[in-house]
């Protein structure tokens, strides 16, 4: 069980820093997390950012009865959501760009990728249905956070030919 908790950490570390990395590249506003730190060959303001976030939810469950439990609830949701959302967007890339090389081969397309949007559209509902308001919170933070993007995605927009 620590084995499989230290690596999801791990890989979750990885990911979140880079996608801070590759926010910062794609919009200038936010080009502070786009820097990549040469000697350390990383993308470190994008770990910090992630390592702040990360204790900002700790903060968060410091005050709550059950501090693990409210992350769970508050990040769950999320996380299923974003899950289903990459198995769609297999199927829809599958529709929209069907000569798209594929240097990977999604082995028993479309059954596994459909029981792949199907069990994490119920655990998206499940983690809804079970944690109540803390799943709401979760989700509040990131429509706030689309929203947020809005208007960075429009000045993109406006700067590309």
């Amino acid at each position: 069980m620590a084995v499989a908790a230290l690596t999801s950490a791990n890989a979750t570390v990885f990911t979140g820093a880079r996608t801070a990395y590759a926010l910062g590249r794609d919009h200038p506003r936010l080009a502070l997390f786009g820097r990549w730190h040469e000697r350390a060959a990383s993308p470190r303001n994008g770990i910090l950012f992630q390592g702040a976030a990360a204790l900002a939810l700790v903060g968060l469950g410091a005050f709550a009865r059950d501090g693990f439990r409210l992350a769970v609830e508050y990040t769950a949701p999320v996380f299923w959501g974003f899950f289903l959302l990459v198995g769609l967007a297999l199927f829809r890339l599958r529709r929209t760009e069907p000569d798209a090389p594929r240097p990977f081969r999604v082995p028993l397309y479309p059954a596994l990728p459909a029981l792949f949007v199907l069990t994490n559209a119920y655990l998206l509902y499940s983690s809804l249905a079970y944690t109540g308001r803390g799943a709401l919170l979760g989700l509040a933070v990131l429509a706030v956070g689309g929203l947020l993007m809005i208007p960075l995605h429009m000045s993109r927009k406006e700067t590309t030919p």
